[in-house]
């Protein structure tokens, strides 16, 4: 079966990429699943109950999140009420909304998709380690397909994950950073890996802003607001091929797909 990560969804641009081109997409890779990780879906930083339902009516399956969730207090009800959106696991358990979930892909076979964020260069959460052994040991035996999200700053953080992980899911892939690594590859107990996904988004950006704004600030400290950028918009995402029987990953490659035209009106 085949399982595909969206990379992080940045503002209005991102969202309409993943809007125009999902459907096509799902039936030109053949997808039975996908995932978008979608904190930045909302103008650049967190995501609204409409932007949720747009992102769903769009095709994708399951929303990961990360450091910016909570930023519009409004998603606490989606977090709290809806099984297809996911917090990162090792924030506190009164956080609101759950940590992994499992849900059908297309062909009826049952996805265990997990979100965990990393502690090297982010907010202080709880052990990433810990966590997934508790939602490893907590998931149905039947349960063979497992994807987890890995919201981490550090490569070193996602490497360690990954190689922990090796054999006991079927892919760890990254997100936060906005930018795709080249270092896709399948390990030897049959767990697909990749640091980052990459951004959906604006690519002529500072990771999905305005250069010029993001420069000025850099350059001379003063408070200036980050917009989010419109050119050269590209959705940015990974494919993982895994048996689902075994829930060993086959393959990986990464995904770029360009808006057409290039500039959102």
């Amino acid at each position: 079966m085949r399982i595909l990560l969206i990379g992080d969804i940045v503002g209005k641009p991102g969202r309409r990429i993943v809007e125009d081109r999902l459907a096509s997409l799902r039936e030109e890779l053949q997808l039975d699943f996908v995932i978008a990780n979608a904190e930045n879906a909302a103008d650049g930083s967190g995501l609204t109950c409409k932007n949720y339902r747009q992102l769903i009516a769009a095709g994708v399956d399951c929303i990961t999140m990360g450091d910016h969730i909570y930023r519009r207090l409004e998603i606490e009800t989606v977090l709290q009420t809806k099984d297809n959106i996911l917090k990162p696991a090792n924030y506190p358990p009164e956080a609101p909304g759950r940590g992994w979930t499992v849900l059908p892909a297309a062909n009826g076979v049952p996805v265990a998709v997990i979100s965990l964020m990393g502690r090297v260069f982010m907010r202080p959460v709880d052990c990433p380690w810990h966590t997934i052994d508790r939602v490893l040991e907590a998931l149905p035996s039947d349960v063979h397909v497992r994807v987890v999200d890995v919201h981490a700053e550090a490569t070193s953080d996602k490497q360690l994950l990954g190689r922990y992980l090796d054999g006991r899911v079927s892919a760890v892939l990254g997100t936060h950073t906005h930018v795709t690594t080249a270092d896709e590859q399948i390990f030897p107990g049959g767990t697909a890996f990749q640091c980052d996904v990459g951004m959906t988004g604006s690519h002529t950006s500072i990771l999905g802003r305005k250069i010029d704004p993001v420069m000025e600030a850099t350059v001379t400290f003063r408070p200036v607001r980050f917009d989010v950028a419109r050119e050269d918009v590209r959705l940015s995402a990974t494919l993982v091929e895994v048996d689902p029987d075994s829930g060993r990953a086959s393959s990986i490659r990464r995904i770029s797909v360009q808006q057409d035209p290039p500039n959102l009106p």
